[in-house]
């Protein structure tokens, strides 16, 4: 089991949480591959999107598959400037790869804020730290795992 897996396994496995992890023959890299892979519509996708601001510091999104994130909403929503983080800074803060980010199991905790549109459903699918595990759970779960913030920050 790679390093990022074990990570968001543990992390739900310490909050008690019998999350199902899914490997998939295919990639989960989009809202679309992962939906696929779920049989799930592209909304009940999270898509952990990360802004950085111009210290460096990250800002953690988890927004609907079909949603896009809205920079200047992100950005009133933090209280800061911020623009899309880089490749490797979001794997040296979180220690995952972009296509596989998970919304827990960092290896630096962040602030998080939860897109609305998310809680429409009993169940959502994330990534679980590489770009062929998917977890499925409550959206109500993981907001709480995640301390994220309810917010409308999309377009």
């Amino acid at each position: 089991m790679s390093k990022s897996l074990t990570r968001v396994t543990t992390a739900l496995a310490a909050a008690g949480i019998g999350a199902r992890i899914v490997e998939t023959a295919a990639s989960t890299r989009t809202a679309a591959e992962a939906a696929a892979a779920a049989g799930v519509t592209i909304d009940q996708i999270v898509k952990s999107i990360l802004f950085q601001d111009q210290g460096g510091a990250l800002c953690l999104f988890l927004t609907a598959g079909g949603n896009q994130v809205d920079g200047a909403r992100a950005a009133a929503l933090a209280g800061r400037a911020l623009s899309r983080a880089d490749a490797a800074r979001v794997r040296a803060v979180t220690g995952f790869a972009i296509g596989g980010v998970a919304p827990l199991g960092h290896l630096t905790p962040l602030p998080v804020w939860l897109d609305r549109r998310l809680l429409d459903f009993v169940e959502v699918w994330a990534a679980a730290g590489t770009p062929n595990h998917i977890f499925a759970i409550d959206p109500a779960t993981l907001c709480r795992l995640t301390g994220a913030v309810v917010a409308d920050f999309t377009t």
